[in-house]
């Protein structure tokens, strides 16, 4: 059981079909809006709505942030590498993070993921931020409509994904190669690492290529959300914006 909050996540995932016991709604909220949405999607899915304490919705959520909504909703298997392989369209755009451990860059990535309709992000099992509610709320919900597999062996799902025709293409502060000067109209896959370390060397070595954004401030690197944001829009600037609907 997975426990959601903030209207935005909860809502998506009432869009997303996704299986509900309850929902715990704070006294005295309005239901305009989202909120009315929400309220209306778990009545006609007969999904039982509590009306609690601000204080016991605190508790739920271990945050205050919740925006008056936390729900109760069955968790959800990720998927095996070739699953989304096998369900990506051409030309293919998946998104791996190579230690990505905050789930607030988490979600900013999935959420820009979902923004430019890649097919998938890919996840290390190990020292990573797993789709938490911190990372669902963070990404205004994409995290509902984004395809994730997670993997044991991040390496392996590199050349899995070359074995499938993809370019696997990372980003670096010192990348050989300035990121808008690849063409990624090809089907790729795009590698994001950790913040402050970067990608590990192991990875990296088995990246096609390495590209780099441009920095003329005093800030030496962008954080990892930003970087991968600036980079999966130059793909889909190169890829003329067209609509990818999954």
């Amino acid at each position: 059981m997975d426990i959601l909050y903030g209207r935005n996540p909860v809502l998506e995932a009432l869009r997303a079909g996704r299986p509900a016991r309850k929902l715990v709604i704070a006294a005295g909220v309005g239901a305009e809006g989202r909120l009315d949405e929400i309220v209306r999607l778990a009545a006609e899915r007969g999904i039982a709505v509590e009306e609690s304490s601000r204080k016991r919705l605190d508790d739920i959520a271990h945050t205050e942030h919740h925006q008056g909504i936390a729900g109760y909703f069955h968790g959800r298997l990720p998927l095996r590498l070739d699953e989304l392989i096998g369900q990506s369209r051409a030309p293919q755009l998946v998104v791996v993070l190579d230690g990505i451990q905050d789930p607030q860059n988490l979600g900013a990535i999935t959420r820009t993921a979902d923004a430019v309709g890649a097919d998938g992000v890919v996840l290390p099992r190990h020292r990573a931020s797993g789709v938490t509610a911190a990372a669902a709320k963070a990404s205004a919900g994409a995290t509902e409509h984004v395809p994730v597999a997670v993997v044991t062996n991040l390496v392996q799902a590199l050349e899995q994904l070359k074995a499938a025709g993809l370019w696997v293409v990372g980003l670096a502060a010192d990348g050989d190669t300035r990121y808008d000067g690849f063409d990624f109209t090809a089907p790729v896959a795009v590698v994001i690492g950790a913040e402050g370390e970067g990608m590990r060397a192991l990875t990296r070595r088995h990246c096609d290529v390495v590209v780099s954004l441009p920095l003329a401030g005093r800030v030496s690197s962008l954080n990892a959300g930003a970087a991968a944001a600036v980079l999966l829009y130059e793909v889909a600037r190169q890829r003329g914006f067209a609509p990818r609907e999954r």
